[in-house]
């Protein structure tokens, strides 16, 4: 089994090699403590370092979306995203 696990769509022709735990923990991922700390390794964060240039821009609008002020409050969004996430069969 590869890192995508069962979650390739059936005849996908094209997928990203998402790092393993231990390529994870050798980034310093799950080393400190971290309000996001789910105990396992979101496929957000594996995306975000199989590719480290656009994974830093994808941050950075996170931060913005979620932090930035603005009239949403933190819940607001968190729901919108949850909510946004599922209605794409995501495991947000």
């Amino acid at each position: 089994m590869d890192n995508l696990g069962d979650h390739r769509p059936a005849g996908a022709a094209a997928w990203v090699r998402l790092p393993s735990d231990e390529e994870m923990r050798a980034l310093g991922y799950g080393l400190q403590p971290h309000p996001y700390d789910f105990g396992f390794v979101p496929g957000m964060s594996r995306l975000r370092a199989a590719h480290p240039r656009i994974g830093k821009k994808m941050g950075e609008l996170f931060q913005e979306v979620m932090f930035a002020p603005g009239v949403l409050s933190r819940a607001e969004r968190e729901m919108i995203a949850a909510v946004t996430a599922a209605a794409q069969d995501c495991r947000y």
